[in-house]
């Protein structure tokens, strides 16, 4: 008797556990795979990463609202929901067009590509909330992607090229943009590009080519001289590409030749400078060789995965074009000229919008996205 007494208490204090417990369902894993450290962007201190949500639940689940909080100062830091989330949202399995990009399917992986308010936050631990709905409506949350932020200082660089107009064009909204282009090449996923600048010279009415820019030699920027822009050693440079006669809108090749004819120079402590796209025959420095700030180190060409003639210029971790993650850096000086008002308006070749009060000497930042500037001409 007094077991089967004992039993039934058990049962019942199990039966209340279990009843305390909440109820548990799969969802997403969040994971930050490259913490970042402050970055200045026009002026405004960032921090630039991502945020992979990966799906293991049972059906589709809709992406509702990611809220960003300081664990270290406890504090909320930044959101996105609506469409100001969706836009962010970046899907390495290319769902059809025209698709939601917050419904989530099973087995599937999303990209969301963040940029947060950095004041205060070097050193700090953050996490993130995310919020979001199942296919039956009902609404969860999971928290997680936790990561400290850096605080190593970007690397300033001199110019990379003379003078100018130079539009700097990249944007994190782009779905074939630098920024959203993943490479799993040797077993992880990287973002070399993270950071990278096309810059193409532009006349002072904003145009980026002679007539209809057929071909690579009517476009402003071509053969210019591009510019070493740290006193560093060359670890690696490809000219073996030729070019195409004539500019399309797409120059696809083989993805180990995406880069082009291409310069890499050693910065130190663990950063690459890579100048992608460079005119054949044009290359004149070599592997092991050191070279002095502002030297001229090739031309500016048309060669590799490409859809006009433009020097390419990014920072990374590793002397590779493609197996590395993109680092921030900074230009010690330029020139601020002014804004396109939109992607479109560079492509049609409106003129850019002068900040107000004429333009603006600016240091050891980036320019914003679709900038016009001058480098230094000495």
């Amino acid at each position: 008797m007094k077991r089967a007494i004992a039993a039934v208490l058990l049962a019942a204090s199990q039966l209340t556990i279990a009843a305390q417990r909440p109820p548990l369902a799969d969802s997403f894993e969040l994971q930050v795979t490259w913490a970042p450290a402050p970055i200045t962007i026009a002026g405004t201190a960032q921090l630039v990463y991502e945020l992979h949500v990966s799906s293991f639940a049972a059906g589709p689940l809709e992406l509702e609202r990611i809220d960003v909080i300081d664990e270290s100062g406890h504090r909320h830091v930044a959101s996105l929901a609506g469409d100001d989330l969706k836009q962010a949202i970046g899907r390495p399995d290319l769902p059809a067009k025209g698709g939601d990009p917050a419904r989530i399917l099973p087995g599937v992986r999303a990209i969301v590509y963040l940029s947060i308010p950095a004041a205060g936050l070097a050193g700090h631990r953050l996490q993130h909330v995310l919020a979001y709905r199942s296919v039956n409506g009902e609404s969860a949350i999971v928290q997680g992607g936790e990561f400290t932020a850096g605080s190593a200082k970007p690397i300033v660089l001199g110019p990379p090229l003379r003078g100018g107009p130079w539009a700097a064009i990249y944007s994190a909204a782009w779905a074939r943009g630098h920024r959203r282009v993943l490479y799993a090449v040797n077993g992880k996923v990287h973002i070399p590009g993270r950071f990278a600048i096309d810059w193409i010279k532009l006349d002072n009415a904003g145009k980026h080519a002679r007539g209809d820019g057929s071909r690579p030699a009517d476009w402003y920027g071509y053969g210019e001289q591009v510019l070493a822009v740290a006193d560093a050693t060359v670890a690696d440079a490809k000219d073996d590409m030729d070019e195409p006669k004539r500019v399309t809108e797409s120059n696809k090749v083989a993805l180990e030749k995406a880069s082009g004819n291409y310069v890499a120079l050693d910065l130190g402590q663990g950063r690459y400078a890579f100048y992608e796209h460079l005119e054949p025959g044009s290359i004149r420095v070599k592997a092991g060789e050191k070279v002095k700030r502002g030297q001229v180190i090739g031309l500016l060409g048309y060669t590799g995965n490409t859809t006009g003639p433009h020097l390419h210029l990014h920072v990374s971790d590793g002397n590779t074009p493609l197996d590395a993650e993109g680092l921030p850096y900074a230009f010690h000086h330029y020139e601020m000229l002014g804004t396109f008002a939109s992607p479109q308006a560079f492509e049609d070749g409106q003129p850019w919008l002068a900040p107000a009060g004429g333009s603006k000497q600016r240091a050891d930042e980036l320019p914003a996205p679709f900038s016009v500037v001058t480098f230094p001409t000495n």
